[in-house]
């Protein structure tokens, strides 16, 4: 497999309980602006403008309680919605009538609509809770395993039925063992190791993974290959970490590094390390 220096606009170009008081500030001040908002049957383009009609924080709270979504996920929407320039209070002053296009259609005045317009029930709340607590927790799982999915489908393409083991402890060096993701052809002798972590999110596991590539790079023989598979547009928010892990690739320590778009590239090293490893 060739050897290369990737680089962190490289990966970056192909992203795809404690209890407390939850009623900060800006919790109040969006509950007053949402009180303050005009009922009516329709909503429509002009009334994002009155929605916006103050502090902007305030009012991109109440976009996204509108839209159901979460502070990162609202974020990669706009910037998408936007382009390049940034998707923030800066972007709005700079250019209103662009912000408000871009929310009108990612489908606000429709959300505002039916959210005012919607008569609840008892159950309501508590589908609620269930969607925001567990649902939340639910969907980091799916995305983690949607990833892990699509790259063991590509291995299973190249190694065959039998040809890995997934989620394992492998055996290292001088009997030294960590986990992993995929160990190829087996976990007692990988001569090919891939790790692959999804986010959707930003938080500390985007800096956990850190601690388990390291975990691998001290345990596995030298002459053991790493491959690292992730994806997820929040990476956009965490580049510190992330240039931490392009750093290991350039040191060596990670082959490789690949998204969901670089599906060829993966397909075509494991398919050169297969034939340099005799699997």
């Amino acid at each position: 497999m060739r050897v290369i220096d990737q680089s962190l606009d490289d990966i970056l170009a192909n992203l795809s309980p404690l209890d407390v008081e939850w009623m900060d500030d800006e919790a109040s001040a969006a509950i007053a602006k949402l009180a303050d908002l005009p009922h009516k049957v329709r909503y429509d383009a002009a009334d994002i403008a009155l929605l916006f009609d103050g502090p902007f924080n305030t009012a991109i709270l109440c976009a996204r309680l509108f839209l159901a979504k979460s502070k990162d996920k609202m974020e990669e929407d706009l910037r998408r919605a936007l382009g390049p320039g940034g998707s923030g209070a800066r972007r709005y002053a700079a250019d209103p009538d662009a912000y408000y296009i871009a929310l009108d259609a990612m489908g606000l005045p429709v959300a505002m609509t039916k959210a005012v317009n919607y008569q609840p029930v008892w159950s309501d709340i508590l589908v609620e809770r269930l969607r925001s607590g567990r649902g939340s927790a639910i969907q980091g799982q799916k995305r983690g395993r949607g990833l892990e999915d699509f790259a063991e489908a590509l291995v299973k393409e190249v190694f065959g039925e039998g040809g890995y083991q997934t989620r394992c402890t492998f055996t290292g060096a001088a009997g030294e063992s960590a986990k992993c993701d995929m160990a190829i052809p087996d976990k007692l002798r990988p001569r090919i190791l891939i790790e692959v972590k999804g986010y959707g999110a930003t938080g500390s596991k985007m800096t956990d993974i850190i601690g388990d590539l390291d975990a691998i790079i001290a345990a596995k023989r030298h002459d053991t290959t790493l491959l690292f598979v992730t994806d997820g547009t929040t990476w956009e928010q965490r580049t510190s970490d992330l240039r931490k892990i392009v750093s290991r690739q350039n040191e060596g320590k990670i082959a490789r590094i690949y998204t969901t778009k670089m599906r060829d590239a993966f397909v075509d090293d494991l398919r050169t390390l297969k034939a340099e490893a005799d699997l």
